[in-house]
């Protein structure tokens, strides 16, 4: 069957990808690296979990491999897509977090993954999915113009639909609502991607599109950590950083849908939680001095468009 032939390839590629990443963080931080932990799925599956912890630049960060496999989609997954349920599924992707050390680098995410949902007398159906955005403490005009520049690059070969339409979709999907502002500045995020532009199923260009991605990552983040890593910074802004990690905790908790699918396909739970920062904080009524750096970033946690 295609299908598997096209997950075997896909499974190949996203091992690759994170051989790629860790190497070229280790080399951003200097010092750290990382440590692969395997395991296996009960229910079908396993992965290889990648962490990094006390490192010089990165504080805590983890770049995990996964492929699962069962016999019924989850709720998380058929949300917005009911026609799949009761399909059996496979799963496979690239997840990654980084937290730094320096309150002036930020936080950052990316995803790629693949899925098929197959039922017996039925065509399968197989979908790509993910992106990569950016969490700023203390932002950077020309560090969030770079990674918008560099998802833009990402997706310009294959149509120049892909980054405005692919840029909204992050900057609906990472938005705390009861909160009111985004996770921070966005980037890319996309789903049900199997069709070329004109709307073709279309399994190679889907494909290409998600490994430029994904190759990506690096090209945008890296830079930015080079940039920033030696800049001084106090207490006063470590505990900020601590207090905004707490709104990374609350998106991941309660509406990401990666977190989600982890949880409810039984999941290894130490690599889905591997995105938590190490230390993070809440603090009743906080307000930050006006006028202030911390208040400032109010300012960018809101849709623009940030290439000039």
């Amino acid at each position: 069957m295609k299908e598997h032939v096209y997950l075997e390839r896909v499974k190949d590629y996203l091992q690759q990808l994170q051989d790629n990443i860790c190497a070229d963080l280790e080399i951003a931080d200097s010092h750290g690296k990382f440590i692969e932990d395997s395991w296996v799925r009960e229910l079908g599956g396993g992965g290889r979990s990648r962490v990094m912890k006390n490192g010089a630049v990165i504080e805590q960060g983890g770049v995990n491999y996964s492929h699962v496999f069962g016999e019924s989609m989850p709720a998380s997954a058929t949300a917005h897509r009911p026609e799949l349920a009761g399909r059996s599924f496979n799963a496979c992707g690239v997840s990654l977090v980084i937290h730094p050390h320096n309150p002036h680098i930020p936080t950052s995410h990316a995803n790629v993954r693949f899925f098929i949902a197959e039922k017996p007398g039925e065509e399968p159906v197989w979908w790509f999915g993910g992106g990569f955005d950016l969490t700023p403490f203390y932002p950077y005009d020309e560090d969030i113009e770079h990674w918008h520049k560099t998802a833009e690059a990402a997706c310009a070969p294959f149509g120049a639909e892909y980054y405005p339409e692919y840029k909204a979709w992050c900057d609906r999907y990472f938005y705390l609502p009861h909160r009111n502002e985004t996770r921070g500045v966005g980037g890319l995020f996309f789903d049900d991607l199997n069709t070329n532009p004109a709307g073709e199923l279309d399994f190679e260009h889907a494909f290409a599109l998600m490994r430029s991605i994904g190759d990506h990552y690096a090209k945008a983040y890296v830079p930015i950590m080079e940039r920033r890593k030696d800049t001084p910074s106090n207490e006063q802004q470590r505990q900020f950083q601590l207090y905004r990690r707490g709104r990374y905790v609350e998106f991941n908790l309660v509406y990401d849908r990666g977190t989600l699918f982890g949880l409810q396909t039984g999941g290894r739970t130490e690599s889905i939680l591997m995105s938590m920062p190490p230390l993070a904080r809440w603090e009743y009524m906080y307000e930050a001095a006006e006028g202030s750096a911390e208040a400032q970033l109010q300012e960018y946690l809101r849709p623009r468009e940030w290439i000039k």
